[in-house]
Parts: C-alpha cells; sequence; structure tokens
C-alpha cells in the first residue's frame, strides 16, 4: 500500500503502508514508513475506515525519528503533536479497497494524486502521462548535449530497448545485465528498459579493465554484457574470459566484426515502440535487487553492493527531502554508475518530475557555461568539485547563473566557504552516506564543515587505526568516545536498518559486521569511517579507514593496487596507502616497494605497467624504494608510519619517485620538484 502529497509533482511525498486484515470492528492495524523528512519517520497506528468527508482518526504512536512523539491514544494533529519544523508531511491514505481516500487531518495539502508505483519504472510512467504528448519541451526529462528527450519519448526509446533484448538476448523476469556505458541517455534509457522486463543492472565502472572488469561479472552473476561503441576495445581485451563465463556481449553500434559480440543499436532501431506488459515484471517486490553499485570498500577487488528496490527508491526521495522541485534542473557531471549520479541526479529527478542535464565527465572549465546554457538550478558535487571550481580563474560571470542548492559530500570547510564568497548564495546540501551502509546524514542546518546533526540512533567507537579494529575494554564490548573525540561509526543492523551487503561475497559482507559491541549477541554495521561530533551535536567526517582511501572522488583499494604492482617483473612487494597532499582533497595514492633479487626500479616500465593495468585515480603518484617492508606479527603490512612520513625528500632517505605524466615515466622526486607539487605548478 502507498500513500501519495497532493498537488503538483512537486509535493509528491512516498510512504509505505502495511495494513493488517480488518477486524470485526471495523478497525485495522497500521505500520506507516515515511521518506519524508531528513531521517525515516515511523507511525505505528490503528484506524477506521472513515465516512467520507469525516475525519480520519488515528490511535498510536508517532516516532519522527528520535525521542518526540506520543505512545497514547491520539489523534494525529499539529497541535498535539508537532514534528520539527523541517519535517512537513503530507499524507493521504490510499485504501486496500480503493473505494475512499481522505487526507490525514492536520497535515498540510490539498487535493488528491492517486498513483501508486512499486519503483522508479512506474513513477516514469506517470511523468509521461503528465507530458501529454511527444514534444521535448512537454515535461522535459533528459538534456544532453544540444539534444532533449521528454519523458514520453524516454518512455518510448525504453520500450524500443526493452523489446530487442527480449527478442535477442532472452532475457526473463530475475536476470542481470552488465551495463559498460558512459554518461549519455542511453545509459538511462537501458536502465529504464531492463526495469521494465524485470531485470536488474550491474553498473560498471568503465574506467576499470582487465583482471577487474571480469571479477565484476563473477560479483552479480550478470549474463549479459552490454557496452559503448567506445569501450569496444577494452571489452575485446576481456572477450575470451566473458565466452568462458558463457556471458553474451552486445555493442551499441549497427555492425560489429569481432567474433563473440553482436551489435545492438540496429536491433533497437527496428524494435516496437509499445508499452511492455507488465506480466513481464509482476513478480518484482521492494525486496527484489534493482541495481548493483560496485564499490572497492575497505579491502580487494571491487565488491557489487545489493541495490533493492526499496532502498533505491528511499535514495532517489533523498533529493526531494532536500528542497528538490519539479521545475529544478539538475546538473550530473558525476558518473552515472555512482550511486550519487544514478540514485540520487536520475532518480531523485524522476521522483520529482525534474529535468536532469547530463554530462560525460566533469569539466571545471565549462562547468559554469553549462548552467548558464541549459538554466542549471541544482548541482552535484564531491568535494573534489568543488576546490576544482574554486581554483579556475576568477570571471566576471561567476556569479551570473540560476543555480540555487548543491547536493553533495566531502566538502572541506575552507571551500565551503570559499565557493560561497565566489559564486554566490547557493543552499549547499551537504550529506554523508555510503552504497552499501544501513545510515545517512544531511546538513540540513547549513552547518559549515558538518555532514548532519545527530538524530539516527548510532554510535562513534574507539578505533585503533595500526590494528584496524574498534578497541574493547575488559568485558569484550566497544567503548563509544566523548564529544569532540575521533571515533569510527558503527550502526545496529535491526529488520528495519537492514544491511544487504555484497552480492556472491559472503566473506566480504561479514567483515562489515561487528558482534557484541554493546551486549552479547548484538550485530552492528562497521561504516569504515571516522567520525567525531561537536557540543551541539553536529556530526564532521574526519577519514576512512582500513584499506581504503579516497582520490579525485573515487574509493581506492590499496590491495588492489598492489596485486597489480606485484604483477611488474621487477616488484617483489609493495605496501600501498594514502597521503595528504597541500592543496589537495582525500589522499592521493603511494606505494613503498621492494625490488626482486638483481632487478632495479625500471621508471618507464613501471608508468606503462600502471596506466595499463590501474585507472587514473588508482595510479600511485608516488614510489618509495625500500629494502624490505615492516609488518606485524601476524605479518600485516604497517602503514602508520609511512602515511606520518608522507613524501618529503628532506625526511626519507630512502629514493623516491614522482608519476610524470609529460614524459610517461617515473622521476626522481628532488626537493624542488617536492617544493613544486606543494606550490600547486607540479599537477598530480
Amino acid at each position: 500500500m502507498f500513500t501519495e502529497g497532493f498537488g503538483e509533482p512537486s509535493s509528491v511525498q512516498p510512504f509505505l503502508i502495511e495494513e493488517a486484515p480488518v477486524r470485526d470492528d471495523g478497525q485495522s492495524d497500521w505500520s506507516l514508513t515515511s521518506n519524508r523528512s531528513n531521517f525515516f519517520n515511523n507511525i505505528h497506528l490503528t484506524s477506521s475506515y472513515p465516512e467520507p468527508g469525516k475525519p480520519f482518526s488515528v490511535n498510536g504512536g508517532l516516532d519522527f525519528g528520535s525521542s518526540i512523539g506520543d505512545s497514547s491514544d491520539v489523534t494525529i494533529h499539529k497541535e498535539i503533536v508537532k514534528p520539527p519544523s523541517y519535517a512537513k508531511p503530507s499524507v493521504c491514505v490510499d485504501w486496500r479497497t480503493d473505494k475512499h481516500r481522505e487526507p490525514i487531518p492536520g497535515f498540510e495539502g490539498h487535493g488528491v494524486r492517486k498513483m501508486c508505483p512499486k519503483n522508479l519504472f512506474s513513477e516514469l510512467k506517470v511523468r509521461q502521462q503528465d507530458s501529454g504528448f511527444d514534444s521535448p519541451l512537454a515535461l522535459a526529462f533528459i538534456r544532453y548535449q544540444d539534444e532533449t528527450y521528454s519523458y514520453a519519448q524516454s518512455d518510448k526509446r525504453s520500450n524500443k530497448i526493452a523489446r530487442s533484448l527480449l527478442k535477442h538476448a532472452d532475457l526473463h523476469e530475475g536476470d542481470t545485465v552488465a551495463l559498460l556505458i558512459g554518461n549519455e541517455p542511453m545509459f538511462l534509457w537501458m536502465w529504464l528498459a531492463l526495469a521494465k522486463i524485470g531485470c536488474s543492472a550491474a553498473l560498471l565502472n568503465h574506467n576499470i579493465r582487465s583482471k577487474s572488469l571480469v571479477h565484476c561479472f563473477s560479483c552479480c552473476g550478470a549474463t549479459v554484457l552490454i557496452a559503448g561503441a567506445e569501450l569496444q576495445d577494452s571489452v575485446e581485451e576481456v572477450l575470451p574470459d566473458l565466452r568462458e563465463l558463457g556471458i553474451s556481449v552486445y555493442i551499441l553500434t549497427d555492425h560489429v566484426t569481432a567474433e563473440g559480440m553482436e551489435s545492438l543499436t540496429d536491433k533497437i532501431a527496428q524494435a516496437s515502440d509499445e508499452p511492455i506488459p507488465a506480466d513481464l515484471r509482476a513478480n518484482i517486490t521492494f525486496s527484489s535487487p534493482a541495481v548493483y553499485i560496485y564499490t572497492s570498500g575497505t579491502t580487494g577487488l571491487p565488491k557489487a553492493a545489493v541495490i533493492a528496490q526499496r532502498r533505491l527508491w528511499a535514495m532517489s526521495v533523498f533529493p526531494s527531502v532536500c528542497g528538490l522541485k519539479s521545475d529544478d534542473v539538475v546538473y550530473i557531471c558525476l558518473p552515472l554508475y555512482h550511486s550519487a549520479g544514478f540514485a540520487l541526479g536520475f532518480g531523485g529527478a524522476i521522483e520529482r518530475g525534474a529535468t536532469v542535464v547530463v554530462k560525460s565527465k566533469f569539466s571545471s572549465s565549462q562547468f559554469w557555461d553549462d548552467c548558464r546554457k541549459y538554466n542549471v538550478t541544482v548541482i552535484q558535487y564531491i568535494g573534489e568539485t568543488m576546490r576544482y571550481l574554486c581554483n579556475t580563474p576568477k570571471r566576471v560571470s561567476d556569479q551570473v547563473h540560476n543555480v540555487r542548492m548543491a547536493i553533495g559530500n566531502g566538502i572541506r570547510p575552507e571551500v565551503w566557504r570559499t565557493f560561497i564568497s565566489r559564486f554566490g548564495n547557493v543552499d549547499i546540501k551537504e550529506f554523508y552516506g555510503s552504497t552499501e551502509g544501513t545510515l545517512g546524514f544531511l546538513n540540513y542546518a547549513g552547518k559549515t564543515g558538518a555532514v548532519g546533526r545527530k538524530i539516527y540512533p548510532y554510535a562513534l567507537v574507539k578505533f585503533d587505526q595500526e590494528q584496524e579494529e574498534p578497541v574493547r575494554n575488559a568485558e569484550g564490548f566497544c567503548i563509544e568516545v566523548v564529544k569532540g573525540e575521533t571515533g569510527l561509526l558503527v550502526v545496529k543492523i535491526t529488520q528495519k536498518a537492514q544491511f544487504g551487503g555484497y552480492a556472491r561475497d559472503p566473506k566480504q559482507t561479514e567483515k562489515k559486521k561487528l558482534y557484541n559491541v554493546f551486549e552479547k549477541g548484538d550485530v552492528y554495521f562497521n561504516s569504515g569511517d571516522l567520525f567525531r561530533t561537536d557540543h551541539e551535536n553536529f556530526i564532521y567526517f574526519q577519514d576512512r579507514v582500513g584499506d581504503t582511501f579516497r582520490w579525485k572522488g573515487e574509493n581506492v583499494s590499496t590491495n588492489e593496487v598492489s596485486d597489480i604492482l606485484t604483477m611488474a617483473t621487477s616488484i617483489e612487494e609493495a605496501n600501498v596507502y594514502g597521503v595528504t597532499v597541500q592543496g589537495y582533497e582525500g589522499r592521493t595514492g603511494m606505494a613503498t616497494i621492494t625490488l626482486k633479487k638483481d632487478h632495479q626500479f625500471e621508471p618507464d616500465a613501471i608508468f606503462s605497467h600502471v596506466t595499463t593495468y590501474l585507472p587514473s585515480y588508482a595510479r600511485p603518484r608516488f614510489i618509495r624504494i625500500q629494502d624490505c617492508l615492516a609488518v606485524t606479527c601476524t605479518f600485516k603490512q604497517l602503514k602508520g608510519k609511512l602515511v606520518e612520513e608522507g613524501f618529503n625528500p628532506a625526511v626519507i632517505t630512502d629514493p623516491l619517485f614522482v608519476l610524470h605524466e609529460t614524459v610517461k615515466s617515473y622521476r626522481p622526486l628532488t626537493r624542488d620538484t617536492y617544493q613544486s607539487i606543494l606550490d600547486g605548478h607540479f599537477r598530480l
């Protein structure tokens, strides 16, 4: 059962209601979960079917995500149970009998809009009906380069794709298809097509190659790969492995000559755009996988986080919580294979009926020109995005734009202040959340540097950086930190806050769980992130822990980079970690290595090796050579001291090298080069 808000699409609010059978007294027990506010609202109530025009009386408790509520019998009304000012639910119950709809009194709203979506595809259908006709100006959905596509056009294009896949790829409800496509409308249409036939999509990072690319298929169980024409070479590199796995490969082009691959664009052109029968997805539920989004997490190769329909829907609601409206134009320059670009940008636009501008990749020099060209009102960011924009040459047109809101995460306080000062009073909605995590924060108050405020139940516990595990007391339980102290974020796993885990990877799923945290038998999700809170309960992200660091908006697994490095002819061992660099967000990659006996360091060969097997953001910018690597008694590589020493040649006596893009090699890191990096002249 679903409820809806009132009025235009901009005020539609999703609520999920579960109803028990109606009793003999005409009453029924309900459990209602709302995504309206900056945190989930839970309302447990008992209701009577009202007569038309009569108030809807509700008995039970009302909990707005914290201690606000009343366990006694109440009639839900603003004067009796008042939600926070930033939570303004508009509720209308969609009765199971569908004989009567009546708004709950005391909640804002007027008019009724009937809709019972199961997923984002259903929401797209509503927007398509709203557009009324096929003109690109009729509720514009996607703008890409100089083209504009309405919701109605996108609906028909995805129908054609769905029909071509049904005919030629022999897909069925429940199958998984891997997408290796760049930022373009086809990416969005392809996912919509798969949703219409009940299939889930594995969203592959189009920068990955070789071993990592093949590994992604073992995670999600995909039987079909659909790749962009410009990525055909990458597919051909691993084609023998894909054929051995029995994976069918389709390229988005009209003609393919390579054996083992088929063209798809020509087949799409010949397909009908008639609607797809609903019975093809009849068994899809809120628990069904919607997409697999890959994350490097804390160890090893990319892991496929399972995003169920319920979670994808909740993520798509988040932009409306921030204030996204139906008349907004959202600029998506973040990768669509990430949850930010896909679920928040694309999904959030559908949920509101907004327009998205899709950019193939982020460009600081074109950013504001694009915003002016497309009349952008909402932008997405990661910390690096904002810093790159602040580092561009100043222009007289810096504040000539219509951007009113920026939604993202990872912006540092000094960049926040610089951005506002230079580009105008843009409302920054800083949040925290991980793809596979069970908790998120939103800085609704606009506190510079914070990611939110303590509302949800969670804990920050003492963490041993060297041992890479929580500190426990004599009884074996974790210890909460005091305010102002940095701690590991952990969240209790419950029936309502479930951890979906990683597809076909129970070992890595188990690693994200902590047992007996505060009492025997409890289970918590280990976020792998360090936070601190201030005296006002504002929360501040501090750093990532484990074998992962973040560089240029991407999580980098040190284990994966180490594995690639040790494939080189001359390298015996490699200890990879992230180091901070003045003027840059996150940490850049550095590797301390040992050489094989009778081998010398080969700068040109190592450069060629890392650029062949690693995406740009994962390539070690600095290499340090030692005779042996320090390890613990359990043979774990020690990183702490190496991280502290960084890459300063004045401190380090070991040979140091820096990756030099211009000469396509690694070059000795001299004191002059070091200073040039700090001054911003030598770019990493």
